[in-house]
């Protein structure tokens, strides 16, 4: 009953007796009244005492003969619609990894088995209540000193739900977790993003249930059906809510952690991160150990001789039940390829991939089960994979992993196979492929993903290790492959001519692959000493000058041109042109390589844009050469600098690269016979944005900032800004000299190099936060560009420019040509003259 519904009769009455009686004798009535119901109420001996239901009951009473019970980690207890957890007192005060994920989806909304949340959770006893609390392990010290108490007093674990115990078993806490799982448990539901995407109010209780609860040995497994109310549902919008199937994995952490082996930043690997209270180092020491899975010989005597050993455990991965059947073997191979690097640790048979067991062989598997490390296959538009781990936050031991694989991965592949080997390759000259040859291509990104399951992160450092004209020689490339790791973005071998016959096109688990996992995975028992650092680092050392055993973190806008991604060998310039020359023996067979009888033209669209989009990247590779920074760990026992300048005639020929092949209008992309058959109109544009790109990206502030402070450094025996500025000047303007028109394609391009100077010279102090807008993160080096050198730069290379502009423009030779030097005259005046 609402509450207006229950007070609207007294209201009533109220307002009756106001309008009969004068209101002092209805107050004396009343009192009267009321002194009696209270007399009445006293001296009624047969009314039973209220019971208090927060009070624990019998143990019969709460788990009755209805009960439903399933064993394993907890007892689980279904009472009609209402679930109870029974928990041992050995496990109170233990540690336990909850894994939520969406099992189930609809359109737009993620995709089933992608992880939204993991967290260590603990269960306590509080008198007659059970409290969860979610354990951090970001600062830890010793529970043998002193300073531990500190710790804990400055780390309480958050209370994110209190139980009332409903009964007591035999050692056992009977708890109701209906609510836990049916309503809205912050730390369960929805991530923040995607209710502040798609403007989530609330959660509606009346829609939302328990689907099921599963408990086995390890694990307790919780399925539910939510539903939210959403103003922007990205899908059934009409509805205004948002369903899915949320599963909850509770696993049971080792009452141990696995021994943790200390992060050496000269090998690569992702990490757990740790503020060590408990040290002698006088301050509160930073630990970073690496993640990796558990793997220890069953028999120790003989991998301590050098013998091929069996782990105890394998690291097995399902396959997915919806992965197509034709898929399945080449997904396994990319998985089980892994197993020739963990021999180099030592092992034998140390990971397998599996198809998922039938419903008769195991009814209760699930492929959202934490037990399980499953390869999940997205019916999905997106063309990506990705491999992530869950792992103790304890030790870093990984404990299961769920690689996301996006069916339209296939069609990132084809592009990429298509146009970076199609010049040499017969077999990716077309728009679909043979089975086996897009199976290849799905087991070498099964390998890659699977490589950051085990805890290995991109090493962009790779693909710069072999010498560019050894990726033209087959017998090289069959035995090492293109690039020495699989972790790199190297792709497919761009640079193999096609008079290179049987050159090895993409690449394979290598040999810093095999390093890695050697260091990461080989067994110390914990008796010698479990990490054994002096070993690892020896092992390291052993290969320090030898670029195929570095590791080269990933980077955004690259400093170091050696750590980049989609590129080949160490030279960018050697390595572009032959990528361009391939791609100009792509181009007049695009139409060719992409028809299909009735059938129109969006696949010769999409390869044309490929194609660019290649060029483009060449363009990038080349560009990070200038102004950058070679970075290459070491320790103090180590001889020589971390970081060291490109040489001065590497960065000179990059620019004269970008001058050649970037700068100068790319007529061999403007074939007509395609554009002719995709768009009306739209290649002068594509041309200027692609080319303005390049150009910004060349004079990037950070980047400007690094070749003045190598000339503070160098002196004059590096590539100056200058010198940079002088060449790139002669570049873009190369008509100016020469007497020559410049059409439509390099006016363009001359205007977006005003309009950067512009930038460099004004636009960064406009605004109210202008010391903000001044300093340029974005190459990442931080410059104030108003205090710096490159502003008095800029300002004398446009009057050098207008110098150029004026003694060419009495000789322009068209009309077009005559217009824009007196436009750009006007432009280089308003920059060097603002109005305010």
């Amino acid at each position: 009953m609402s509450k207006n519904l229950r007070f609207a009769p007294i209201v009533a009455l109220m307002l009756a007796g106001a309008a009969i009686a004068p209101s002092s004798a209805y107050a004396q009535k009343s009192k009267k009244k009321k002194k009696a119901k209270q007399e009445t109420t006293a001296a009624a001996p047969t009314q039973a005492p209220k019971r208090d239901d927060s009070k624990p009951k019998p143990y019969n009473e709460v788990v009755t003969a209805k009960a439903l019970t399933d064993e394993g980690l907890f007892k689980v207890h279904k009472i009609d619609e209402k679930y109870l957890y029974e928990i041992p007192d050995t496990l109170l005060n233990r540690d336990m990894l909850m894994v939520s994920r969406i099992a189930k989806t609809a359109n737009n909304i993620g995709y089933g088995g992608e992880e939204l949340n993991t967290q260590v959770l603990r269960w306590e006893r509080k008198g007659n209540n059970i409290l969860l609390r979610v354990v951090s392990y970001e600062n830890v010290a010793a529970d043998t000193l002193e300073i531990f108490n500190s710790v804990q007093n400055s780390n309480l674990a958050p209370v994110i739900q209190a139980f009332d115990i409903k009964a007591f078993g035999n050692g056992t806490q009977v708890i109701d977790v209906t609510d836990f799982f049916s309503k809205d448990v912050t730390a369960l539901g929805l991530d923040k993003r995607r209710r502040e995407q798609y403007k989530v109010r609330r959660l509606d209780d009346k829609r939302s249930f328990i689907e099921n609860v599963k408990s086995f040995p390890i694990n307790v497994e919780a399925r539910s059906l939510m539903t939210y109310e959403a103003t922007d549902a990205p899908a059934n919008s009409s509805t205004g809510t948002i369903t899915l199937e949320l599963n909850h994995s509770m696993l049971l952490l080792p009452e141990k952690p696995m021994p943790a082996r200390t992060f050496d930043q000269r090998v690569g690997f992702f990490t757990i991160n740790q503020t060590d209270f408990g040290t002698d180092e006088q301050r509160a020491a930073k630990r970073r150990y690496i993640v990796r899975w558990r793997l220890e010989p069953k028999d120790e005597a003989a991998y301590a001789r050098g013998e091929l050993v069996e782990p105890k455990k394998q690291i097995v991965y399902y396959i997915d039940p919806a992965t197509p059947m034709k898929w399945r073997p080449y997904l396994k191979q990319g998985v089980e390829d892994w197993n020739k690097a963990f021999e180099a640790a030592g092992f034998k048979n140390a990971i397998v991939a599996k198809d998922p067991p039938s419903f008769e062989e195991d009814p209760e598997f699930s492929t959202e089960d934490a037990r399980y490390s499953v390869i999940r296959y997205f019916s999905s538009e997106t063309q990506n994979a990705y491999g992530p781990n869950v792992h103790d936050p304890r030790s870093g031991e990984i404990l299961e992993s769920h690689i996301g694989w996006y069916h339209n991965v296939m069609n990132l592949l084809r592009n990429w196979y298509f146009i970076q080997t199609a010049a040499v390759n017969p077999d990716a000259r077309g728009i679909k492929f043979k089975d086996e040859v897009m199976g290849e291509l799905i087991r070498f990104v099964s390998a890659h993903e699977v490589g950051h399951t085990l805890g290995l992160p991109h090493n962009m450092g790779s693909s710069a290790a072999y010498p560019v004209e050894k990726l033209r020689d087959p017998k090289f490339t069959k035995e090492m492959g293109t690039a020495p790791s699989i972790m790199d973005y190297a792709r497919f071998n761009y640079v193999a001519q096609p008079e290179d016959k049987g050159v090895a096109l993409m690449p394979g688990i290598g040999i810093y692959d095999k390093h890695a996992v050697k260091w990461g995975y080989s067994y110390f028992p914990e008796t010698k000493g479990h990490d054994n650092t002096e070993k690892l680092a020896a092992w390291i050392r052993a290969h320090e000058n030898d670029p195929r055993y570095r590791f080269g973190r990933q980077q955004g806008n690259p400093v170091d041109p050696s750590s980049q991604t989609e590129d080949l060998g160490d030279d960018a310039m050697l390595a572009s042109s032959y990528g361009i020359k391939n791609l100009k023996r792509v181009m007049p067979n695009l139409i060719e390589w992409t028809k299909e009888d009735n059938k129109n033209y969006t696949d010769l669209q999409e390869m044309y844009s490929q194609v660019l989009g290649q060029w483009n990247r060449y363009m990038g590779h080349v560009t990070a050469n200038i102004g950058g920074v070679y970075e290459n760990y070491k320790t103090y026992d180590q001889k020589g600098d971390v970081y060291s300048y490109v040489p001065k005639d590497k960065q000179k020929r990059a620019l004269s690269f970008l001058n050649e092949q970037g700068f100068a209008t790319p007529t061999w992309m403007l074939d007509d016979n395609i554009l002719r058959k995709i768009e009306s109109a739209g290649a002068v544009e594509r041309v200027r944005s692609a080319q303005t790109n390049i150009l910004n990206n060349v004079l990037d502030a950070g980047r400007m900032a690094r070749l003045i402070e190598a000339q503070a450094t160098l002196g004059n025996n590096t590539y100056t800004l200058t010198e940079m500025m002088a060449d790139l000047r002669g570049g873009i303007w190369s008509e100016l000299n020469a007497g020559k028109s410049i059409d439509t394609y390099r006016r363009n391009l001359q205007r977006g190099y005003l309009e950067r100077l512009e930038y460099l010279m004004i636009d960064q102090e406009r605004g109210a936060n202008a010391a903000a807008s001044r300093t340029n993160r974005g190459g990442g080096t931080q410059v104030d560009v108003a205090q710096s050198d490159i502003r008095p730069v800029v300002r004398g290379e446009l009057i050098a420019l207008r110098s150029q502009i004026r003694a060419s423009l009495p000789k322009a030779k068209d009309t077009m040509t005559k217009y824009h030097l007196q436009d750009a005259l006007v432009r280089i005046d308003n920059i060097l003259n603002p109005k305010s």
